[in-house]
């Protein structure tokens, strides 16, 4: 069984949904708390043993490639005032040379081609994909419970999460097999059904480990719902011939996709914080309070 060391990350959306704050600045660097967004789901891949990662990227993206590059300028500048701790902590935080990959995405073609554009990168190798839009937090970070997991049973392996039954038709969901301990096989995937029609409640929840013969698959796919290539139809095709498993995350999950997510995930990151914790929670309070 080949280890999962490679990571795609499909970074090429338009961030309509966060408008006008996206209108110059990648929705993947927008802060949450004192870090881009991007940064939060780097961190959960590199705890996972991820070694590469394949950003897919459109136009007006160059932020995250200079973000995860030395920033020389700034580095001289901290060196010079003596803020070593400052100095130490983004050297810290970058990832090695060579370990990040940009491909572009020219055109909106959906999930599925986005992912479809790494294949290069990724070559015959399992790899893991990451939505930036979904923050996971843990004691154990989700990709790290999903590698174990896969460490296990290999084949493909998806993160999931209940919702509240009336909500599934915003969602994609699993059509669940049999247990085997904390995982469920699966049978089937069925995007944002009806109430009554929904298999199940178990969330799709923005993390995946594939295994490479699905590129084959988006190459000859032809467009599903919106007109785009879909992720799940070509992992509905895989899973005629490759086993699959939904793994339930334990931990928070934070949709950055809107507005009042981001505030969400931005507060929630500032109150776990070990040096600013209390006095975020105190700001909190006193704004609930007026």
């Amino acid at each position: 069984m080949k280890p999962v060391r490679k990571a795609v990350l499909p970074v090429a959306g338009l961030g309509t949904r966060v408008l006008p704050a996206t209108k110059v600045m990648p929705k993947e660097m927008l802060p949450v708390f004192d870090r881009p967004a991007i940064h939060h789901v780097v961190a959960e891949a590199r705890a996972a043993g991820i070694e590469h990662f394949v950003f897919v990227t459109g136009r007006n993206k160059a932020a995250i490639e200079d973000y995860f590059d030395t920033a020389y300028e700034l580095e001289h500048t901290l060196e010079a005032k003596g803020k070593t701790a400052l100095l130490d902590t983004l050297r810290a935080e970058l990832p090695d040379p060579g370990a990040c990959s940009f491909v572009r995405q020219q055109a909106p073609l959906g999930l599925g081609h986005a992912v479809w554009c790494a294949r290069d990168v990724v070559g015959d190798q399992p790899f893991a994909v990451l939505l930036p839009d979904m923050l996971m937090r843990a004691e154990t970070p989700c990709l790290a419970q999903m590698t174990a997991a896969y460490g296990e049973v290999g084949g493909n392996i998806i993160s999931v999460q209940e919702v509240p039954r009336e909500d599934v038709s915003s969602y994609g969901v699993i059509e669940p097999g049999r247990t085997r301990g904390a995982l469920i096989e699966m049978t089937g995937m069925v995007e944002k059904p009806a109430v009554a029609d929904a298999p199940s409640n178990l969330m799709i929840s923005g993390r995946y480990i594939l295994q490479p013969e699905i590129f084959a698959l988006l190459e000859s796919q032809t467009p599903g719902a919106g007109g785009e290539i879909q992720l799940t139809d070509a992992m509905l095709s895989l899973m005629r011939s490759s086993p699959f498993h939904a793994l339930p995350f334990e931990g928070e999950t934070f949709d950055t996709g809107s507005k009042t997510g981001y505030l969400r995930a931005s507060a929630a990151y500032g109150l776990a914080d070990p040096e600013h914790g209390a006095e975020v929670r105190a700001i909190l309070s006193g704004l609930v309070g007026r």
